[in-house]
């Protein structure tokens, strides 16, 4: 579903990603770990094109898509649920679905699955978003992207802030989404727990580089935790 090879990128002169790769399956969650400040976060703005990379090649579904604009990436079928949620605080818990749907025909209608994994969504439909938790937020976040139907959804620390109630439910969406099988999902964590109960393959990166990778089933024996404790 992707493939993501040999990628370089710089913020002037620092070397952020170093030679990068990674590949996400259709069917599965593939996590990625690491410490603060380790490039996680350039590397998914990279992949949705957000930061452009310098060098390598990132292909989704077979085709190229490194020179893509952010929307036609988007458009082509990846969702992006960015770190800080960035919901729109002023646009109704509806209005902020039907930003999802900008890529669809007009009148395209928010899919009811959406209130079906998120039910508070439904209770709170006509709620500013801003006047939502942090949790509600971040599961209205996860919807908008899920609403244009992506093949390929990408995660930045879904679990940051949020209470231990919001986050089970999270990952049981996540999981959900994952065995229907017509969905790759990549998720960046810093929670190992939350990572290593969802994690079919798992990335871990260091000063912008890949360190380790494997099974998800595996993480405990590959010693991960204490490559990603702070």
């Amino acid at each position: 579903m992707l493939n993501v090879k040999n990628i370089n990128q710089y913020y002037g002169g620092s070397h952020i990603l170093r030679d990068v790769s990674l590949s996400a399956e259709k069917g599965k969650v593939t996590v990625v770990l690491g410490r603060n400040g380790v490039g996680k976060t350039t590397l998914l703005k990279s992949l949705m094109g957000l930061v452009p990379i310098k060098s390598g090649s990132i292909e989704f579904e077979g085709q190229p898509i490194h020179k893509a604009t952010p929307y036609e990436r988007a458009r082509a079928g990846i969702g992006f649920v960015p770190q800080g949620r960035e919901i729109f605080a002023r646009l109704t818990v509806e209005e902020n679905l039907r930003m999802g749907l900008a890529s669809k025909p007009g009148g395209t209608p928010v899919p009811a699955e959406l209130y079906e994994l998120f039910p508070v969504l439904k209770q709170m439909m006509h709620r500013r978003g801003g006047d939502l938790s942090g949790g509600q937020q971040q599961q209205l976040a996860i919807a908008r992207a899920l609403a244009a139907g992506p093949r390929l959804l990408i995660l930045d620390e879904p679990t940051e802030g949020i209470q231990p109630s919001i986050i089970k439910d999270i990952g049981r969406v996540i999981r959900m989404l994952a065995d229907r099988g017509d969905m790759a999902i990549l998720l960046v964590e810093q929670y190992y727990d939350f990572a290593e109960e969802l994690a079919d393959e798992y990335v871990v990166m260091e000063r912008g580089a890949v360190i380790a990778a494997g099974q998800g089933k595996d993480m405990e024996a590959d010693g991960v935790r204490k490559r990603v404790a702070i």
